[in-house]
């Protein structure tokens, strides 16, 4: 069961599936109960409900002529679908090369061995060197792009944290 329905507050219109005890305007926010909302239409098919919608929004704005024109939604997906071009196609049509265009979207634009967020990067060298000292974690991080003070503050802030400890020059998580 589908129902365009009306907000009393914001004169938004949407539709809503099935039958729930209240309903909230997406625009606006306001909760009412759904027996208390105006339902323009109800019916079984979502397609009549979109249309119906459509047709008082175009009112609204004085298209209601030119919407009447138009197909239904449904007669418009069926368009839509035979007449949509595939990426592959469409990079061909446009003069790309299709294999070096997919190439480019799996390299990191940040280079080829920094991946994640500067802090990640900190915490990734705690755990793949084992028992570091600061000097190695920076030189760690500074492979990666990471400035060796955002380093030291990470470290710090982590050791505060208590989800490092620090022994001897040497650190590990906890």
């Amino acid at each position: 069961m589908y129902a365009v329905v009306g907000c009393s507050e914001c004169s938004n219109l949407w539709i809503i599936e099935g039958r729930s005890e209240t309903t909230q305007c997406p625009r606006c926010g306001s909760r009412r109960p759904y027996e208390k909302r105006k339902k323009f239409v109800e019916t079984d098919d979502a397609n009549h409900a979109r249309d119906v919608r459509a047709s008082m929004l175009a009112n609204r704005q004085g298209e209601g002529e030119a919407f009447a024109n138009l197909d239904s939604f449904s007669d418009l997906e069926g368009d839509v679908a035979d007449g949509v071009v595939d990426e592959t196609e469409y990079l061909e049509a446009s003069g790309l090369d299709v294999e070096e265009v997919e190439a480019a979207g799996d390299r990191d634009p940040r280079g080829p061995s920094r991946t994640g967020s500067k802090t990640e990067i900190v915490e990734r060298a705690l755990e793949d060197l084992e028992r570091p000292t600061e000097d190695e974690i920076v030189a760690y991080a500074d492979e990666r792009g990471v400035s060796a003070s955002y380093v030291r503050n990470a470290l710090e802030k982590l050791l505060r944290r208590g989800a490092v400890s620090e022994s001897g020059g040497r650190y590990r998580t906890l």
